[in-house]
């Protein structure tokens, strides 16, 4: 087992060369990431360095700084390699989504006193954005961008002091979730649905851009939302909702959680009249068993013959990116960084995420007893 795991993590990494165009570097990121992948408890520049038997960070510290190596290379090849493993044209649901990394002081690229889901208030922290891709086979992070608050762009010498081009302007977040899913579309990704929580679903630009590019989506919306009703009004979503009868309900899981099955009371609503032919348009609604006052709310978009169970089936979809930022934070290192640069950023992000990439590759064959080597070609 050890031999076929060693195996085929060497074949693993050896997709990737050509992104390290020098033998250092390529040594390195093998380091790196097999870091990443060890039982330590924090996997930072010196727990790495000890891993590999190195005296010091500054290995490491090189890998991440000053070796020339394509990070943006890196992060297409995981996505072909995560998408041929796992990848599915029709059940396939890309997820965006971002999580926090707590930082302390000023000069991290992009840090300020801004929202962390990760501590559920206002933190200093670096926010980053991803793009997950979930199948029935599984699930992985293949995209990232880091978010810089106006506060930055518009102090281009704090920007050069971290590493920042001057080309690199102001994004919202949900520019830059478009730009991932652009990213996605451009190398035929197969997916059939996107799925976002209130963040970017309250963002009209946003999901008429999905529409445009003819792209299926459920996300979700706050109850303040206004929609347009099949009587070209104006109606906020929880008016909307609130007006559905009982017997227009039913109960569905939308999947597995710890717990078991993720089970809900669901309706759909038929909304926006004026559309194009074969497709549909409607106002999803999940409401809590236990309590009947707790409604979530999705505005959606697909096929004209979607049926509730599938458009559950997207919304629920949505908790695997958690469940990928949980994995590669314990299992990956993904918030384990000591690097202030912006460059650094991206580059320890996209070996957390090669890392985890490679444990998504595995661990279905090593549950399956079949060989390692097999699933991954070099």
């Amino acid at each position: 087992m050890v031999a076929d795991w060693s195996a085929s993590f060497e074949a693993f990494l050896g997709r990737f060369a050509g992104r390290f165009p020098r033998v250092e570097s390529r040594r390195r990121m093998r380091w790196y990431v097999k870091g990443l992948l060890a039982e330590i408890e924090r996997k930072n520049g010196w727990t790495l360095a000890e891993a590999a038997g190195d005296a010091g960070p500054e290995g490491m510290q090189r890998l991440l700084n000053f070796y020339a190596w394509d990070a943006d290379g890196l992060r297409d090849d995981v996505r072909a390699a995560v998408v041929e493993r796992i990848g599915d044209g029709e059940q396939g649901v890309l997820i965006v989504d971002e999580t926090g990394f707590l930082k302390k002081g000023a000069h991290s690229a992009g840090v300020a006193r801004q929202y962390s889901g990760t501590a559920g208030r206002i933190e200093n922290s670096q926010i980053g954005v991803f793009l997950a891709y979930a199948s029935p086979r599984g699930r992985a992070l293949i995209d990232r961008e880091l978010y810089l608050p106006k506060d930055w762009t518009d102090d281009r010498d704090r920007c050069r002091a971290a590493g920042i081009d001057d080309e690199v302007e102001f994004a919202t977040k949900q520019v830059l979730a478009r730009r991932m899913i652009e990213r996605a579309l451009a190398t035929e990704v197969p997916f059939g649905w996107v799925t976002a929580d209130e963040l970017y679903g309250q963002d009209t630009k946003f999901r008429l851009w999905l529409e445009t590019v003819d792209v299926p989506h459920v996300v979700a919306v706050p109850k303040s939302a206004m929609v347009v009703s099949m009587h070209l009004a104006k109606v906020r979503v929880a008016r909307m909702i609130a007006d559905v009868a009982d017997a227009d309900w039913q109960r569905l899981s939308c999947g597995d959680g710890v717990r078991g099955p993720r089970v809900s009371d669901w309706t759909a609503v038929e909304i926006r009249p004026l559309r194009r032919r074969g497709w549909g348009h409607w106002l999803l609604a999940r409401r809590s068993v236990s309590d009947p006052t707790d409604i979530a709310y999705y505005v959606c978009f697909g096929p004209a013959d979607t049926s509730l169970a599938e458009l559950v089936r997207v919304a629920g979809s949505r908790w695997a990116i958690e469940e990928c930022f949980q994995t590669a934070k314990n299992e990956t290192g993904l918030d384990h960084y000591q690097a202030r640069g912006y460059q650094a950023w991206y580059r320890h992000v996209t070996l957390s995420m090669t890392a985890l990439a490679f444990l998504v590759i595995t661990r279905p064959t090593v549950e399956k007893g079949a060989p390692l080597l097999a699933m991954v070609r070099p």
